[in-house]
Protein backbone atom coordinates (compact mmCIF):
# COMPACT_ATOMS: atom_id res chain seq x y z
CA UNK A 1 0.00 0.00 0.00
CA UNK A 2 2.95 2.32 0.20
CA UNK A 3 2.15 3.51 3.69
CA UNK A 4 4.83 4.61 6.07
CA UNK A 5 5.83 2.13 8.77
CA UNK A 6 4.39 4.28 11.54
CA UNK A 7 0.99 4.66 9.84
CA UNK A 8 -1.60 2.60 11.66
CA UNK A 9 -4.85 2.74 9.76
CA UNK A 10 -8.31 2.35 11.21
CA UNK A 11 -11.74 3.18 9.92
CA UNK A 12 -14.50 4.24 12.28
CA UNK A 13 -17.88 5.93 12.23
CA UNK A 14 -17.63 9.71 12.03
CA UNK A 15 -18.18 11.28 15.45
CA UNK A 16 -18.07 14.67 17.16
CA UNK A 17 -14.50 13.94 18.28
CA UNK A 18 -13.23 14.02 14.67
CA UNK A 19 -11.90 17.39 13.50
CA UNK A 20 -13.04 17.75 9.88
CA UNK A 21 -12.23 21.45 9.48
CA UNK A 22 -8.84 21.02 7.83
CA UNK A 23 -9.71 18.16 5.49
CA UNK A 24 -8.84 18.93 1.87
CA UNK A 25 -9.05 16.36 -0.91
CA UNK A 26 -8.70 18.85 -3.72
CA UNK A 27 -12.33 18.30 -4.78
CA UNK A 28 -14.27 21.23 -3.36
CA UNK A 29 -17.76 19.62 -3.27
CA UNK A 30 -16.39 16.58 -1.39
CA UNK A 31 -14.51 18.80 1.07
CA UNK A 32 -17.51 21.08 1.63
CA UNK A 33 -19.80 18.09 2.21
CA UNK A 34 -17.42 16.54 4.73
CA UNK A 35 -16.84 19.78 6.63
CA UNK A 36 -20.42 21.12 6.57
CA UNK A 37 -22.92 18.33 5.96
CA UNK A 38 -21.57 14.88 6.92
CA UNK A 39 -22.32 15.25 10.62
CA UNK A 40 -25.89 16.35 9.94
CA UNK A 41 -26.45 13.49 7.52
CA UNK A 42 -25.20 11.05 10.17
CA UNK A 43 -27.49 12.48 12.87
CA UNK A 44 -30.51 12.43 10.53
CA UNK A 45 -29.69 8.89 9.32
CA UNK A 46 -29.36 10.09 5.72
CA UNK A 47 -25.88 8.64 5.30
CA UNK A 48 -23.34 6.79 7.40
CA UNK A 49 -19.98 8.57 7.13
CA UNK A 50 -16.81 6.65 7.99
CA UNK A 51 -13.35 8.17 8.47
CA UNK A 52 -9.91 6.72 7.84
CA UNK A 53 -7.72 7.68 10.77
CA UNK A 54 -3.96 7.52 11.07
CA UNK A 55 -2.06 6.71 14.25
CA UNK A 56 -1.93 10.39 15.24
CA UNK A 57 -5.72 10.74 14.84
CA UNK A 58 -5.57 12.76 11.63
CA UNK A 59 -8.23 12.05 9.03
CA UNK A 60 -6.71 10.65 5.85
CA UNK A 61 -10.03 10.12 4.06
CA UNK A 62 -13.70 9.32 4.34
CA UNK A 63 -16.62 7.65 2.62
CA UNK A 64 -20.38 7.45 3.08
CA UNK A 65 -22.81 4.55 2.79
CA UNK A 66 -26.59 4.66 2.56
CA UNK A 67 -29.41 2.63 1.13
CA UNK A 68 -30.74 3.29 -2.34
CA UNK A 69 -32.71 1.54 -5.04
CA UNK A 70 -31.99 0.87 -8.68
CA UNK A 71 -34.79 0.94 -11.22
CA UNK A 72 -34.87 -2.34 -13.14
CA UNK A 73 -34.85 -0.65 -16.59
CA UNK A 74 -31.55 1.09 -15.71
CA UNK A 75 -29.70 -2.24 -15.75
CA UNK A 76 -28.42 -4.18 -18.75
CA UNK A 77 -30.74 -6.89 -20.10
CA UNK A 78 -28.24 -9.62 -19.16
CA UNK A 79 -28.38 -8.50 -15.52
CA UNK A 80 -32.16 -8.01 -15.48
CA UNK A 81 -32.75 -11.61 -16.68
CA UNK A 82 -31.33 -12.89 -13.38
CA UNK A 83 -33.42 -10.62 -11.15
CA UNK A 84 -37.03 -10.69 -9.94
CA UNK A 85 -39.32 -8.28 -11.78
CA UNK A 86 -39.58 -5.75 -8.95
CA UNK A 87 -39.71 -2.14 -10.13
CA UNK A 88 -36.96 -1.18 -7.66
CA UNK A 89 -33.99 -3.35 -6.70
CA UNK A 90 -32.36 -2.64 -3.30
CA UNK A 91 -28.77 -1.45 -3.38
CA UNK A 92 -26.14 0.20 -1.21
CA UNK A 93 -24.93 3.64 -2.27
CA UNK A 94 -21.30 4.53 -1.83
CA UNK A 95 -22.18 8.22 -1.92
CA UNK A 96 -18.82 9.85 -1.44
CA UNK A 97 -15.21 8.75 -1.14
CA UNK A 98 -12.29 11.14 -0.72
CA UNK A 99 -8.66 11.02 0.37
CA UNK A 100 -6.89 14.07 1.78
CA UNK A 101 -4.36 15.64 -0.59
CA UNK A 102 -1.46 14.95 1.81
CA UNK A 103 -2.29 11.24 1.71
CA UNK A 104 -3.08 10.67 -1.97
CA UNK A 105 -1.01 8.15 -3.90
CA UNK A 106 -0.61 5.77 -0.92
CA UNK A 107 -3.45 3.38 -1.75
CA UNK A 108 -5.81 4.86 0.83
CA UNK A 109 -8.62 5.20 -1.73
CA UNK A 110 -8.51 1.46 -2.40
CA UNK A 111 -8.28 0.85 1.37
CA UNK A 112 -11.41 2.95 1.95
CA UNK A 113 -13.23 1.24 -0.91
CA UNK A 114 -12.36 -2.22 0.44
CA UNK A 115 -13.60 -1.20 3.89
CA UNK A 116 -16.86 0.13 2.40
CA UNK A 117 -17.41 -3.06 0.39
CA UNK A 118 -16.69 -5.20 3.44
CA UNK A 119 -19.23 -3.25 5.52
CA UNK A 120 -21.81 -3.50 2.72
CA UNK A 121 -21.40 -7.26 2.36
CA UNK A 122 -21.56 -7.78 6.16
CA UNK A 123 -24.83 -5.87 6.43
CA UNK A 124 -27.90 -7.90 7.23
CA UNK A 125 -29.99 -5.61 5.02
CA UNK A 126 -30.67 -6.99 1.54
CA UNK A 127 -28.74 -5.30 -1.25
CA UNK A 128 -28.26 -6.46 -4.84
CA UNK A 129 -25.20 -4.29 -5.45
CA UNK A 130 -23.07 -1.37 -4.35
CA UNK A 131 -23.58 1.60 -6.66
CA UNK A 132 -21.55 4.77 -7.12
CA UNK A 133 -21.94 8.01 -9.05
CA UNK A 134 -18.45 8.84 -10.28
CA UNK A 135 -17.65 12.56 -10.23
CA UNK A 136 -15.62 12.43 -13.44
CA UNK A 137 -13.82 10.13 -15.88
CA UNK A 138 -10.86 9.68 -13.51
CA UNK A 139 -13.17 8.47 -10.73
CA UNK A 140 -14.96 6.23 -13.23
CA UNK A 141 -11.64 4.59 -14.20
CA UNK A 142 -10.83 4.04 -10.51
CA UNK A 143 -14.11 2.19 -9.95
CA UNK A 144 -13.82 0.23 -13.20
CA UNK A 145 -10.37 -1.00 -12.09
CA UNK A 146 -12.14 -2.25 -8.95
CA UNK A 147 -14.63 -4.35 -10.99
CA UNK A 148 -17.52 -1.87 -11.05
CA UNK A 149 -19.69 -1.96 -14.18
CA UNK A 150 -21.27 1.10 -15.79
CA UNK A 151 -25.04 1.43 -16.12
CA UNK A 152 -25.81 1.21 -19.87
CA UNK A 153 -27.31 4.69 -20.28
CA UNK A 154 -25.47 6.44 -17.42
CA UNK A 155 -21.72 6.04 -17.97
CA UNK A 156 -20.70 7.79 -14.71
CA UNK A 157 -23.05 5.62 -12.64
CA UNK A 158 -21.54 2.23 -11.83
CA UNK A 159 -22.33 -0.84 -9.75
CA UNK A 160 -20.70 -3.98 -8.44
CA UNK A 161 -23.01 -6.94 -7.73
CA UNK A 162 -23.05 -8.06 -4.12
CA UNK A 163 -22.42 -11.67 -5.22
CA UNK A 164 -19.14 -10.48 -6.75
CA UNK A 165 -18.23 -8.56 -3.58
CA UNK A 166 -19.05 -11.56 -1.40
CA UNK A 167 -16.67 -13.73 -3.44
CA UNK A 168 -13.89 -11.19 -2.85
CA UNK A 169 -14.13 -11.66 0.93
CA UNK A 170 -14.27 -15.48 0.97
Amino acid sequence: MGQEADDVLRVEVLGAQHDRSGFKSGVEPLDRYFQMQAGQDARKKMAAPFVLLLKDGSIAGYYTLSLTAVRLPELAAAVVRKLPRYPLIPATLLGRLAVGQRYQGRGYGRFLLADALCRAVRSEIASFAVSVDAKDEGAKRFYERESFLPFPDQPLKLFRPMSNIEAMFK
